[in-house]
């Protein structure tokens, strides 16, 4: 089965089986991703890649933003129409052929950035058309930091930030845990330790050359 059929056959009510807490999680991971690195103004554009069922699209219009998201699952992009009807531009696409009819302020790529076959190509287009940042997420115990930096800096973006992120998706922890999770983000030395146990980055890099607005 390819992951498109896989994610085809999870579309239906897919946040409320994949997340224990879907808006607490998406609303975290939306303040993270705009937190790090350069600021958007109100009404920026969001491209959202692999977005699944879109389900970063009602944080990110909550805070004033555009957005459009991507995935290569009808079935999870109609799930997603089912939700927001014309509040967000959706449609059906591979993230690594996939690009905007104009350059976007923000690329987000959540969970998915091991997707693609061909990273440097695929990070080369995306910087193509990513005027502020591009912004993902990615496991250290199997993706190496290191690597990726580097690939970032030989394929179109360069300065680069970092920081951990330890919310769980599969699991609500009462409100001391998740203020002592957050905590730990903050945590330097130690939040670098734990990330060897669990946890994620999340990273921001910004192009090297803005694409030009139109």
């Amino acid at each position: 089965m390819s992951a498109i059929e896989k994610f085809d056959r999870l579309a239906r009510g897919y946040a409320a089986h994949d997340y224990a807490d879907p808006a607490r999680y998406t609303a975290r991971r939306a303040e993270v991703a705009l937190a790090l690195g350069p600021e958007l103004a109100a009404g920026s554009t969001v491209l959202d890649l692999a977005c699944g069922d879109a389900n970063m699209a009602e944080p990110l219009l909550a805070r004033g933003l555009r957005y459009r998201g991507v995935d290569g699952s009808a079935a999870m992009i109609e799930e997603a129409r089912s939700r927001l009807g014309d509040a967000a531009e959706l449609e059906v696409a591979r993230m690594d052929e996939y690009e905007p009819p104009e350059p976007v302020d923000l690329t987000l790529c959540l969970r998915a950035f091991y997707y693609p076959a061909d990273r440097g190509a695929f990070l080369r287009r995306v910087a193509a058309y990513t005027r502020v940042k591009l912004v993902f997420d990615f496991d250290p115990r199997v993706q190496d930091r290191k690597q990726i930096v580097c690939e970032l800096h030989e394929n179109g973006f360069g300065r680069v930030e970092l920081r951990p992120f330890f919310l769980p998706q599969r699991a609500a922890p009462p409100a001391p845990i998740r203020a002592a999770l957050l905590a730990l983000e903050q945590a330097g030395p130690l939040a670098r330790a734990a990330l060897h146990v669990r946890g994620i980055w999340f990273c921001a890099a910004r192009p090297s050359v803005s694409p030009a607005r139109t």
